[in-house]
This record gives structure tokens, sequence and C-alpha cells, in this order.
């Protein structure tokens, strides 16, 4: 039986997984977390208290955060896009720009993201302040280290590549990457261009309309 996931597809962290299915045509059913499907909502409620999502149900075996799904995936569904490395000194790159894009783009957006939601105009001002400071940071070292690279690792297409396109896809949305980062516009355009990553970006679509912080009319 092919493996269930747990998400929805506006969901930054349930586009990771969605890529990585995606580069391998790896068999799966998608189970959407919405009020429209309250049995989904209700057994992944079950299956994970904590309340994070993606989850990905495998028989019996429940596998939550993304990068442990995305190694699970390729140790128990393997195809033939390897997206962690064997070789150890490419997989501690991979595995290093994987929190980098999680950690230090990703959280900021969902800082600003939060701050949105809150309802105060302060608090929502206040946090997008400070994403826009985080992001210009990340967005300065990355020019640098993406340099000279196709993909995130140095390497082929990998892990650090299904966490960088959702949070650089977002990212640009929360505080815009501007043409001085040359290196890292040209690499989010790259992975947009990636047919797993279109895929994602196009099944999200409808729910644009949801982010809280205005969703622009590009990509």
């Amino acid at each position: 039986m092919a493996p269930a996931l747990y998400g929805h597809p506006f969901s930054s962290y349930t586009q990771k997984v969605l890529i990585a299915l995606y580069e391998n045509g790896t068999p799966f059913e998608f189970r959407c977390l919405s009020p429209d499907h309250p049995q989904h909502l209700a057994d992944w409620q079950r299956l994970w208290p904590l309340g994070k999502f993606p989850l990905l149900l495998d028989g019996e075996r429940s596998v939550v955060e993304t990068s442990i799904v995305i190694e699970y995936l390729q140790q128990a569904h393997a195809g033939p896009v390897r997206l962690l490395p064997e070789a150890a000194d490419e997989l501690l790159e991979v595995r290093f720009m994987d929190r980098c894009f999680d950690l230090h783009v990703m959280s900021p957006i969902q800082h600003a993201v939060g701050g949105a939601l809150s309802g105060n105009e302060i608090q929502r001002d206040e946090a997008r302040a400070f994403a826009a400071q985080k992001l210009e940071m990340a967005y300065g070292w990355l020019e640098q280290h993406l340099a000279g690279r196709e993909w995130a690792s140095g390497g082929g297409f990998s892990l650090a590549d299904c966490a960088a396109a959702p949070s650089l896809f977002y990212a640009d949305w929360t505080h815009r990457i501007s043409e001085i980062y040359p290196v890292l516009r040209a690499y989010r355009a790259r992975l947009l261009a990636r047919p797993s990553v279109a895929r994602a970006v196009d099944e999200a679509r409808p729910y644009r309309p949801l982010f809280p912080l205005g969703a622009p009319g590009r990509d």
C-alpha cells in the first residue's frame, strides 16, 4: 500500500516533502488537512498530537519532521533521484544547507506570518520588520555561498533544494529578494523551473488569497 501524506498544498513544509515525492515519482495518497476533510484532521491529530504537519503514514508507521520524512522516503521508497548523498562530507553539506533554509529563511517568514495573523497592527509591523532584517542577513550569506553552484549543496538536486524551494518562494513574498542578489535570484528561478517544484507551486495556486501578508502578482 502506498504511503499517505497529511498536509496542505499551501504549506511550505508540505511542499518540501511533495517536491521529494515528485522528484522520484513515488506513489502516495495525499490527505488534505482542511475543514472540508474532518476525518483527515481527526486522524492526523490522533497520530501526532503536537499538531504539526506534514505527516507521512506508511502502513502502521508515522513519520514527522520534513527532513526525517525525506530521509525515510529514501530508505523505504528509494527512487532514481538520491536526495541524500552517500559520501559523508557531501551528506554533511546537504544537511547543513537544509537546516539553513529551514531555520534562517523559513523561520523568519513564519514569524512575519504569525504577526500578520495576530490581528494587532503593531505586532504585525514589528514581526515583519524583524523578518526583513533576518532575511536580509540570510540573502547576503546565500549570495556568497551559492556562487558557482547550480544547486544548494554544490552537487545534484538534494534534500537541501527541497527545503530551499518553498523557503525562497515565500521569502520573496515576505521580503523581496532585490537585484543586488543576482546569484540568489537566479537560484530561485532555477528552483521554480524544476518540474517537481513547479507542480507543487501550481497545486497551491488556488490558495494564494490565504497568504496573510498579501500574495504578490508574480510566480
